[in-house]
């Protein structure tokens, strides 16, 4: 299962990526302990953290990374597509089964609104700040971007109920 993880980019070692660290580290790890494909955006930021987390437990990462630009150290796969951000995250969104969000700024609210629109499984990490946690303040019905209800974006508290909800996708994937 390919699993797209989307969220802040920046500097590793500041704020606000700094305090996700270990969130990411566990994101990273369950990703790598089931035996899914981490796809992101192959730069910095959570990108890189969660890309680092993957690899270093054996995992497969693979970035789509706009314009022309190198990934992070930890990418097993990079594509170059040439596009800017916007419409790179759109590539990348297309090859992903679910999206997890993790905090973000206006790139990450594209992202998220983009797989609504693809009917890609949304998971909100919840209380990891952006347009994460602000997008939910405008769901219908605590879940849906708009009346067609296209797909469902859940609010996850913990890593353990993101690897539960991760497998349940998983399992009705390959039914």
């Amino acid at each position: 299962m390919n699993i797209g993880v989307i969220g802040y980019s920046g500097n590793i070692f500041k704020e606000p990526v700094k305090s996700l660290n270990s969130l990411c580290n566990d994101v990273g790890r369950i990703i790598a302990e089931n035996n899914w494909v981490l796809v992101n955006g192959g730069r910095d930021g959570i990108m890189q953290l969660v890309s680092k987390a993957v690899k270093n437990r054996g995992g497969y990462v693979i970035g789509f990374l706009p314009w022309q630009v190198e990934g992070n150290d930890y990418l097993d796969f990079s594509i170059k597509t040439g596009l800017d951000l916007n419409m790179r995250s759109f590539v990348l969104l297309k090859n992903v089964d679910v999206v997890v969000s993790i905090g973000g700024e206006i790139g990450t609210a594209i992202e998220i609104l983009g797989a609504y629109f693809y009917k890609k499984p949304i998971l909100l990490m919840k209380n990891s700040g952006g347009w994460t946690d602000r997008i939910t303040e405008v769901l219908i019905e605590g879940k849906f971007l708009d009346n067609r209800k296209l797909v469902e974006l859940k609010q996850v508290p913990s890593i353990d109920e993101l690897e539960r909800v991760l497998k349940s996708i998983e399992e009705v994937k390959n039914k």
